[in-house]
């Protein structure tokens, strides 16, 4: 949880906001169970009288009610009247607290005073109108049913003073009315203002992760993408983001919602007077035990989930891309197995969590609608005994059911929450880590650009590898020369070149560009140095003038178009009809092998960098291609350093550096003549792939 409130912390002011509107929203909720109850009691059954003090009043029977009064009671009555005429009294106070606490003070000597003009007299009913046996009185039925009666008391001295008591009805219930109304599209509004807050805080909480994701993985060292997978990557950018997106929204209206409306709806409760709060109690326990049961049980499926979603995800996209090797080898039956247990093992995770989550929602309407009818039940019985009225008890209905459902808010969050929590755990594990390969804290200046790479007793090995891949690499590839390198599948041909740009980083010895460590050198102007063709040919969505400028977004058209020829790509471009503007598919799927071999080649060369290298880039190309393209290049990049990773002798013949690997050592180093006689490694490449006629030797010599 904590993570996932991380996040929010850009966007503080945003939720204080948030804050004040659900307090408002709260308010308003709570007040109208208030106005029902209002409506209840005093709009319909007391009609619309508020107050003990009558509005109006008789001068006989304003004369006659003090005689049940105390001097400051007497005197505080006579305050609060001014006589409209010779015969009627009028009520001088209206302000509502002061009203409040005459009805306080006023109380008991109306009471005695309606018992007495009601005709019940000691001496007919054994009724005592005693201080003491009023008091009596008002501990066995309440404040709530004394009110009631004293508004009784002024109901009558109303109608006695000529008071329309139908017009004061109907103005009371307009005015409560209203007041609902308005609380409700206050209510509205502060509740559009929360859903609209949150969604934005949520999708800018999305947005963020995403591009802190995005930006981590793009800064990754080829060792940390060996680390994550691909598809546990895209996984934890979009499945997990938008479950931490969608929860961070929800919590922004739930989570600060609902002990607001349950600790405002308490207070409500406790001034109704209805004296039911272990009704509420008793229900927020019952619910507490059934979600925690249910979450006990759900808890470790929705953890394993995540892992399930990764593993199907792998599958799909492992399917996917290999789609017509499967076809090739006809695969796809059991293919469609091996999807089919993946997508079973999440199905059925899905499934076992949502059947135990489906007795959550009827569990809590038993809840609910039990804590109601026990209400309505206790409620039935204090009615009738006259303790309880009928608006509070509607009031206390409403109440209830605010503060259950707070904590069946808070409740179903705890389900939400440790969902996010994984998700929000998988994402700091990608934000949190550290790519192996580092920016220097005080990187230097290239002082000259000529392009000189050396390898000065370069030990390599992979992460939790046991063995070194390469070991004690030592040569110099200098400008205006080609370096090749060639030896057999796997011996560490193109492990060697990646460690230039800084894919890995050496173990043990170093490499330099014109006689500065590599480490040493910012990883922007290290690789602004290279230009870098890979085994296999990657293009990117867009056209191929936007491919060929990859590299260089400033390069013209011109110089698009001579990379292009010397790249042997001029010719297919140009026959299509919208030449350098065609459109590119997705990982280049609308050109073939070949040509997308020689567009990643011109993008190298429209880049116009100090060293390029080719990753056996020509492995695609016919020789005559092949032998075009050398030809060609040769003259563009006289004065660079060209490195060329190759399985084909016919593709170094003539390279000034042949370095020979065998099991990541350098076995063999010099030109093609002299590895022939000096190398046993290179002449048994040789002799595999050219006829002793082409190598220049006799036959006993290729025998």
């Amino acid at each position: 949880m904590v993570k996932i409130f991380k996040n929010m912390i850009p966007y503080w002011r945003t939720i204080i906001i948030i804050l004040l509107l659900l307090i408002v929203q709260a308010f308003c909720d709570l007040s109208l169970p208030q106005y029902t109850s209002d409506i209840i009691d005093v709009g319909i059954i007391n009609g619309g009288i508020s107050h003990v003090l009558p509005e109006k009043i008789t001068k006989e029977e304003f004369e006659s009610a003090k005689m049940f009064m105390s001097e400051e009671e007497a005197a505080s009555w006579e305050d609060a009247y001014e006589p409209e005429t010779d015969a009627v009294y009028v009520r001088t106070v209206q302000e509502e607290e002061r009203l409040d606490q005459l009805d306080d003070e006023l109380l008991m000597p109306l009471l005695m005073r309606y018992y007495v003009s009601s005709g019940q007299k000691t001496e007919n009913s054994g009724f005592d109108i005693s201080q003491e046996n009023m008091e009596k009185i008002t501990d066995s039925i309440g404040d709530q049913m004394l009110t009631s009666m004293g508004i009784a008391y002024a109901k009558s001295c109303d109608e006695a003073a000529g008071v329309d008591l139908d017009e004061v009805q109907m103005r009371y219930l307009w005015k409560s009315g209203g007041n609902m109304f308005l609380m409700a599209l206050l209510m509205l509004a502060a509740s559009v203002g929360v859903g609209f807050l949150a969604s934005r805080v949520g999708a800018g909480i999305g947005r963020n992760l995403r591009g802190s994701v995005f930006q981590r993985v793009v800064g990754f060292s080829n060792a940390e993408m060996d680390q994550f997978s691909t598809a546990s990557l895209i996984t934890r950018s979009t499945n997990d983001i938008q479950q931490i997106q969608m929860v961070s929204a929800v919590m922004l209206r739930m989570l600060l919602y609902a002990p607001i409306i349950g600790i405002g709806g308490i207070y409500k409760v406790m001034k109704t007077g209805a004296n039911m709060s272990w009704i509420i109690a008793l229900a927020v326990v019952v619910i507490m035990g059934f979600v925690f049961f249910l979450m006990s049980i759900a808890m470790p499926k929705f953890k394993s989930m995540q892992k399930l979603v990764d593993a199907l995800n792998l599958v799909s996209r492992e399917i996917l891309t290999g789609l017509s090797v499967i076809r090739a080898f006809r695969r796809e039956e059991k293919e469609e197995e091996r999807f089919d247990a993946a997508n079973k093992n999440l199905m059925k995770t899905q499934l076992f969590t949502n059947r135990v989550m489906n007795f959550m929602q009827p569990g809590m309407m038993l809840v609910m609608y039990g804590t109601t009818l026990l209400i309505v039940w206790v409620s039935a019985h204090r009615i009738d005994a006259g303790t309880l009225q009928v608006g509070a008890m509607t009031a206390f209905i409403t109440y209830a059911m605010q503060i259950v459902m707070s904590f069946l808010m808070l409740t179903m969050m705890s389900i939400m929450l440790p969902r996010a929590g994984v998700a929000a755990e998988r994402i700091d594990e990608v934000i949190n880590t550290e790519s192996s390969i580092l920016e220097p804290e005080h990187s230097r200046k290239l002082k000259e650009h000529k392009g000189v790479v050396s390898f000065s007793h370069v030990n390599f090995r992979y992460p939790n590898a046991k063995e070194d891949a390469l070991e004690d690499i030592d040569f110099t590839a200098e400008p205006g020369k080609v370096t090749a390198i060639i030896g057999s599948t796997g011996c560490g041909k193109s492990t060697m070149v990646n460690l230039i740009p800084r894919f890995y980083d050496v173990t043990e010895g170093s490499i330099t560009i014109d006689g500065e460590d590599i480490r040493d050198i910012s990883l922007k102007e290290l690789r602004d140095e290279i230009g870098f063709v890979p085994q296999k040919g990657v293009l990117f969505s867009g056209t191929i003038a936007s491919n060929l400028r990859f590299g260089n977004p400033d390069a013209g058209d011109d110089l698009i178009r001579e990379a292009a020829e010397i790249a042997q790509a001029a010719d297919f471009i140009e026959e299509k009809k919208e030449g350098y503007e065609s459109a590119i598919a997705q990982g280049g799927s609308n050109v073939s092998g070949g040509q997308k071999q020689r567009l990643a080649i011109a993008r190298a060369i429209a880049k116009q960098p100090q060293i390029f290298i080719f990753d056996d880039s020509f492995s695609a190309l016919d020789m005559k291609t092949d032998a075009k393209l050398r030809k060609a290049l040769e003259k563009k990049v006289k004065n660079s350093t060209v490195i060329i990773v190759a399985q084909r002798i016919s593709t170094i013949l003539h390279a000034d550096q042949i370095l020979v690997l065998d099991e990541g050592r350098i076995v063999g180093k010099g030109t093609h003549e002299n590895l022939l006689k000096e190398c046993d490694v290179y002449l048994q490449i040789a002799k595999s792939q050219l006829s002793a006629k082409e190598l220049g030797l006799e036959e006993e010599e290729v025998q």
